[in-house]
């Protein structure tokens, strides 16, 4: 085969095999407007940065189910807990997740947070985490 025709067939393979790869995962899934997007076992973009006062936006891109649950120890001091499903504690969270699967985003579903307080908040999602599906939202002046 000749090399420019070999070329062209790969790379037209690979286009057909990708499409629909950015639809789960980053933020272009058509759903709405949201600032964060959750693939099978990542937050895209994993770190975001915000200004005081703006809201987040997360929105499940995935098939699976995820949450948002920030780490008790990993947010500002004077910072309001937040966590998919209302609760007010890290341990309320996973309690809940462990239970019922309370605090479940299902796909196309969307979370959003204000952030009031300045600083850096840690936060996960309860079944994924042992994959790494944890992100980081800075809050600046």
């Amino acid at each position: 085969m000749e090399r420019r025709a070999y070329l062209a067939a790969v790379g037209s393979a690979t286009a057909v095999g990708l499409s629909g790869c950015t639809v789960l995962g980053f933020g272009t899934d058509g759903g709405g407007d949201y600032d964060i997007g959750m693939s099978a076992n990542a937050f895209r973009p994993d770190t975001y940065e915000v200004s005081v006062g703006d809201t987040v936006v997360w929105r499940n891109t995935s098939s699976r189910g995820h949450s948002i649950t920030a780490y008790e120890d990993n947010i500002p001091e004077d910072a309001e807990y937040f966590a998919s499903g209302g609760h007010e504690s890290q341990s309320a969270a996973e309690d809940a997740w462990t239970n019922s699967r309370d605090g479940n985003i299902q796909r196309g579903d969307t979370f959003e947070h204000t952030f009031e307080v300045p600083g850096e908040y840690g936060y996960y999602c309860i079944p994924h985490v042992p994959q790494g599906m944890d992100g980081t939202i800075v809050v600046t002046e």
